[in-house]
């Protein structure tokens, strides 16, 4: 069965300022559509997409600590997530892995659209 995504962030500010934005992504109709959970191990996790794939979203469990950062490659400096909040990035079709580092174990929830 086509599985089709549509993905979009919505920002909303309130109080001094109001305003609603809603900023979509293309749909991909050969989307994977799988929601998986992935068991970081402390150091460099690199991650494949799943075929089809063209956004990742990462959610962290309630409470987390652990810091997690996305990096192109390991060695690269990359950038450290918010361990609470959840986190979603577009993959370009010639990127074939991305990297996780993680300060220990943490398990986290991988939804490939």
């Amino acid at each position: 069965m086509a599985v089709t995504s549509n993905r979009q962030i919505t920002t909303t500010l309130t109080g001094d300022i109001t305003y609603t934005q809603v900023f979509s992504a293309a749909a991909n109709s050969s989307s994977p559509g799988e929601n998986e959970l992935v068991t970081l191990a402390s150091g460099a996790n690199t991650i494949t997409p799943h075929t089809g794939a063209k956004a990742c979203t990462i959610i962290f469990p309630a409470g987390n600590v652990v810091l997690v950062t996305l990096k192109g490659v390991t060695g690269d400096t990359g950038i450290v997530l918010h361990p609470t909040d959840p986190t979603s990035f577009a993959i370009n079709s010639a990127a074939s892995t991305f990297c996780l580092t993680a300060a220990s174990g943490v398990t986290v929830r991988l939804i490939w659209t």
